[in-house]
């Protein structure tokens, strides 16, 4: 079996980030989703490793990462990872809420930007100011959290379609379970407010680069209905359809996953210094 990869930290802007970093090559950004950290990578970080650069880290807020839950942060935070890692030319993953960052960055260092896909974003006009989607009860979970617990939040977020699995995989479900289990809550429990999410409809037209949308085939219809959105509003789109996958596609069929990133970073991903 091949050694598992370590964990990495650096700081900036007074908050200390988890990230790994593998492989040689065109580098590639992973960016995790809500309640989640770049553990949710780990069949395809394995996969592409041996081909690219896999850069891939706990979003701050999330995972092991401290601070914050911040869209805003989110990019300036990929920034520094590049200056960090010495990377000029980055593809970027980015999955659910992970989405947003990887606009946001896209659309303010086009030049870094190769390429970027985009796993099962929110629908345009429908995320609220902490950069989640109304399909998800984000204020009845806040109360929930903050009344409750976060172990009550973490039973009833874990029966929500987004985050449920469609795989009978046992590893797949223990890991997103201890992902869950590991995500810290700030966003829900912190009291301050983070209005620092700008309306995702609002970054189109300035994202100039080749992207891939993709949804699991038994995806909420509202994030399908937006991949079909976004084919019709960014100059250069591609989409995919997992088979066999919920929202968590990544985990549910990684095998056609890992296939579909592949065959659009060999033509999109750009190489960049470092490694």
């Amino acid at each position: 079996m091949p050694a598992r990869p370590m964990d990495l930290y650096f700081e900036t802007s007074g908050v200390r980030l988890r990230y790994r970093d593998e492989g040689r090559g065109c580098a590639v950004i992973l960016v995790h989703g809500w309640t989640l950290d770049l553990d949710q990578w780990e069949s395809q970080a394995a996969a592409l490793a041996g081909e690219f650069r896999v850069v891939r880290l706990d979003r701050r807020g999330f995972g092991l990462s401290s601070g914050l839950p911040s869209i805003a942060g989110d990019a300036t935070d990929l920034l520094a990872l590049c200056e960090h890692l010495g990377l000029d030319s980055v593809a970027l993953v980015g999955m659910s809420q992970g989405a947003r960052s990887v606009l946001q960055f896209a659309k303010s260092y086009p030049r870094m930007t190769s390429c970027l896909v985009l796993d099962g974003p929110p629908h345009s006009g429908t995320e609220d100011a902490t950069g989640n989607s109304h399909d998800i009860p984000y204020e009845y979970y806040r109360e929930l959290a903050q009344t409750q617990g976060l172990s009550t939040f973490r039973r009833e977020w874990s029966e929500h379609a987004l985050a449920r699995l469609r795989t009978a995989d046992p590893e797949a479900h223990a890991l997103l379970v201890r992902m869950i289990e590991r995500y810290p809550g700030r966003d829900l429990t912190d009291t301050t407010g983070h209005a620092d999410a700008m309306p995702l409809v609002q970054w189109f037209a300035s994202v100039d680069r080749p992207a891939l949308v993709i949804n699991g085939e038994f995806d909420l219809d509202s994030r399908k209905r937006f991949a079909r959105q976004l084919a019709l509003q960014l100059p250069q789109v591609e989409c995919a359809e997992i088979p066999d996958a919920g929202h968590l596609c990544n985990l549910d069929n990684p095998r056609a996953y890992y296939d579909a990133l592949k065959r659009f970073l060999e033509r999109h991903a750009f190489p960049s210094t470092g490694h």
